[in-house]
């Protein structure tokens, strides 16, 4: 076999695998961030919904401390409960990926951020996953980061917005 026809071998199949992951693999990631994200959310928006209200001592952020506290829970547990379901389903996503940037982001400052810190090691301290006393934002910042896609991108092909569009196109 001549080098080049080698060559010409190789791109062919490295251009039938990109092709394959344009066309069947792309769906893919959007669908796994929707699918981890939602169970994250049903199994927080659980625990709220037959637990009791531990956000009694928390002070909120303007403009949500302008509502109760108990509101706050209420809103909080239906948020994650409802955005679950919509992520799984993939319907409503950016509009829930949204609700819920903004729940997580209020979350992170209110119960995962160090309480105290004066310089950026210790503040660093808080991205852990553990019950140490400096923070807890580890998990609250990924969820963040994998809401962008959804959110900007939208839910991709394997969700309802994705037909509910197509259907609308036609």
């Amino acid at each position: 076999m001549s080098q080049n026809l080698k060559h010409s071998s190789l791109f062919a199949a490295y251009d039938k695998i990109i092709a394959l992951l344009n066309d069947c693999a792309a769906p893919l990631p959007p669908f796994l961030f929707r699918l981890i994200l939602a169970y994250e959310f049903w199994e927080a928006g659980m625990m709220k919904y037959t637990g009791e209200n531990w956000f009694s001592h928390i002070t909120f952020p303007l403009p949500f401390s302008l509502l109760s506290n108990d509101m706050l829970w209420t809103m909080g547990t239906w948020i994650e409960i409802i955005g679950a379901i919509a992520l799984l389903l993939g319907l409503g996503t950016r509009f829930f990926s949204l609700s819920l940037i903004i729940l997580t982001i209020v979350a992170i400052n209110t119960v995962h951020w160090p309480a105290e810190w004066s310089t950026l090691a210790e503040l660093w301290q808080g991205y852990a996953i553990s019950n140490k006393g400096h923070g807890n934002f580890k998990l609250p910042l990924l969820y963040l980061i994998m809401f962008m896609p959804l959110l900007f991108n939208g839910p991709g092909k394997w969700s309802l917005d994705y037909v509910l569009t197509q259907y609308r196109k036609n």
